[in-house]
């Protein structure tokens, strides 16, 4: 048996700290003794029983790291004592046009760990072989925890924004995502302002820390004008809308240049919302969607990873173990610093 927080049935809370059994490494399937887990934006929505996708009973938590201490009789690379990351793909069809281009991000069938199958907030999980990494030996298990979230960043600013050397880009949302984006955006020669609200002055400390260029509070500044100011009147090269807020999204359309891009990579409220669409029309915005990660995107991260030109554990503001994992919670729920992590094993080097 492990200790792990399941979420037991749907609506608000109904979650346990509670004994299951372990996990066994079957057929291709690779066994983790878990060091850290981060706590996503969409286990909050578990708790609070609006995220569609969980499906209880399941051990939440989908961002980790740790060591393998079993394979599966299947198992061709990876080896026992590794030190690892996963992708949150599980299954997926393998039949469809996204499985046959491995975009296993928009496959309609497609299991996630922490969702439909039991995840990181526990002792141990296990994951098929093609989602495991090895991870850097450069890279700690805290940073390596947070390659998912670091991975819908490069998804979001490499594969779908196409960040170039000198570009100006404007992130919105001093959260976890946003700070990653602007990790990578940097990472790629860009020039990174993060907007936010005035109750983000921690997160945008923790942004300035990590290279972000500039930080706006849009309480008490005005964007546009700091934009124009920086681009000559040309406005930003690309957006990224991180925070969720229809606002942010238009504003991102007014800022950015003609022919510019605007990523959206947040979730809104609504399914259908009032969106600046004169602006995409009048200046040939491209504006493209960013839907979590996918196996090309681990592979480029691990690569940032490896020449430290990203640092995840940047934006760990709180730790706690798996027994107080409710002030974890708490804390992100509260929005108290930009990420929190849940230890499991802080023996593990």
């Amino acid at each position: 048996m492990m200790k792990a927080v399941v979420k037991t049935e749907a609506g608000y809370d109904h979650m346990q700290y509670m004994d299951i059994p372990e996990p066994e490494a079957t057929g291709d399937l690779v066994k983790i003794k878990l060091a850290y887990s981060g706590i996503c934006g969409t286990d909050l929505h578990a708790f609070k029983g609006t995220y569609a996708s969980t499906k209880p009973p399941v051990v939440l938590g989908h961002e980790f790291s740790g060591v393998v201490t079993a394979v599966g009789p299947d198992v061709k690379n990876i080896k026992v004592g590794d030190r690892v990351t996963s992708e949150t793909t599980y299954k997926t069809c393998g039949t469809c046009p996204m499985c046959a281009s491995k975009d296993y991000n928009l496959c309609g069938n497609r299991q996630g760990i922490g969702t439909q199958i039991n995840g990181s907030m526990a002792e141990y999980l296990v994951s098929r072989e093609e989602s495991v990494h090895v991870l850097p030996d450069n890279v700690s298990l805290l940073s390596a925890s947070l390659t998912e979230p670091l991975a819908c960043g490069v998804h979001a600013t490499i594969e779908k924004g196409n960040v170039q050397p000198g570009d100006v880009c404007v992130v919105f949302g001093a959260g976890a995502i946003g700070q990653m984006v602007m990790q990578v955006a940097k990472s790629q020669g860009a020039t990174v302002i993060v907007a936010g609200l005035t109750h983000d002055a921690e997160r945008f400390e923790i942004a300035k820390s990590a290279g972000a260029d500039r930080c706006v509070d849009q309480m008490t500044e005005d964007l546009k004008a700091i934009v124009m100011e920086m681009t000559n009147g040309v406005g930003a090269d690309k957006c990224f809308e991180c925070s969720g807020a229809v606002p942010a999204a238009n504003k991102a359309l007014e800022i950015v240049r003609r022919k510019g891009t605007v990523v959206q990579m947040g979730v809104f409220p609504k399914s259908h919302e009032s969106i600046w669409t004169d602006l995409i029309l009048h200046k040939e915005i491209v504006y493209v969607g960013s839907r979590s990660q996918k196996p090309s995107s681990w592979v480029k991260s691990l690569e940032l990873l490896a020449a430290g030109t990203v640092v995840p554990e940047k934006i760990v503001t709180s730790i706690d173990p798996l027994e107080n994992w409710r002030d974890g919670f708490d804390k992100m729920i509260r929005g108290e610093g930009a990420k929190g992590v849940i230890v499991l094993d802080g023996s593990l080097k």
